[in-house]
């Protein structure tokens, strides 16, 4: 039982005592445990029978929206790149806590990798049903210096990444006719930051990007929307200082992965995120006001 319960089942332990006998006290607080053991389980239900890929889960935001889906009951692909080690303790990490998860390497940059992984998860899993494209990188440099290199690569992971992987997951969620396409993008990409110009770039293309697909698809009950984190602490942030970013921040602190997560859950899972589509949802402590 968690603190939280414990802690309630306590409280009202405490409450009762001045107003109720020992026995029907005692049934108060097990109703109180089933009752929180029912909506764990619940909980749970959300997104069973769902099938959820999530594109560079294997650190920071992508792990973490990985591990909130497989908790509320979907199975989920673990997408990495590089990170073999790293995807395959988080696929772990949903199996022993009773979900259903598997590891899958594809590069989202390279067209013949996303077919060959998309049709993969379709042969073993048999749908799609969720969509989070996560994966992104970072080539930092001010314009007058960035090597055409560096700019490809951004461009060719942050955003025609996102392009190959919904065009390819779309087909079958075409004829299902339903589907969650999660684009997470950035604050950088509608406030700028300087040294930035291909990361901001292929961010504000992923959010034009949303846009057009919410239109295209609306009519096939899929609904697709983006998130902008503003400065998130996971591996990508940690080597920036600290001090100087919190001055650009109203609310003076950074956001965690979890948050972003908490968000993906809201617009995947909930009744009240049917209506909802074709948005980008700034997650970012103010700085986008």
């Amino acid at each position: 039982m968690s603190f939280g319960v414990l802690s309630a089942v306590n409280g009202i332990s405490v409450f009762c005592s001045g107003y109720f006998s020992d026995k029907f006290q005692r049934r108060i607080i097990l109703g109180l445990v089933y009752a929180t053991r029912g909506i764990a389980f619940l909980a749970l239900l959300l997104l069973s029978g769902k099938v959820a890929l999530v594109t560079g889960a294997s650190r920071g935001i992508g792990k973490s929206i990985a591990l909130s889906l497989g908790a509320l009951g979907a199975e989920v692909i673990v997408n990495y790149s590089a990170s073999e080690a790293s995807a395959e303790e988080v696929a772990k990490s949903i199996n022993n806590q009773g979900g259903s998860s598997y590891k899958l390497k594809f590069d989202v940059s390279d067209e013949e990798s996303v077919n060959e992984g998309i049709n993969q998860i379709i042969k073993d899993s048999g749908k799609i049903d969720i969509l989070i494209n996560n994966a992104g990188i970072t080539r930092d440099g001010l314009l007058m210096r960035m090597k055409t290199s560096q700019w490809d690569e951004v461009l060719n992971t942050n955003l025609k990444g996102v392009f190959l992987c919904t065009k390819n997951v779309s087909k079958f969620m075409i004829k299902q006719r339903s589907g969650k396409i999660i684009n997470i993008t950035s604050i950088v990409g509608l406030i700028g930051n300087p040294g930035q110009a291909n990361y901001a770039a292929s961010k504000a293309g992923v959010i034009g990007f949303t846009k057009t697909c919410a239109k295209e698809f609306s009519s096939r009950g899929i609904k697709v929307n983006a998130i902008a984190p503003g400065f998130i602490e996971t591996e990508m942030t940690e080597n920036l200082k600290t001090d100087d970013l919190l001055k650009m921040i109203p609310l003076g602190k950074l956001g965690s992965a979890d948050q972003i997560a908490s968000l993906v859950n809201f617009l995947v899972s909930s009744d009240a995120s049917e209506y909802i589509t074709g948005q980008t949802i700034s997650i970012d402590g103010g700085m986008n006001m």
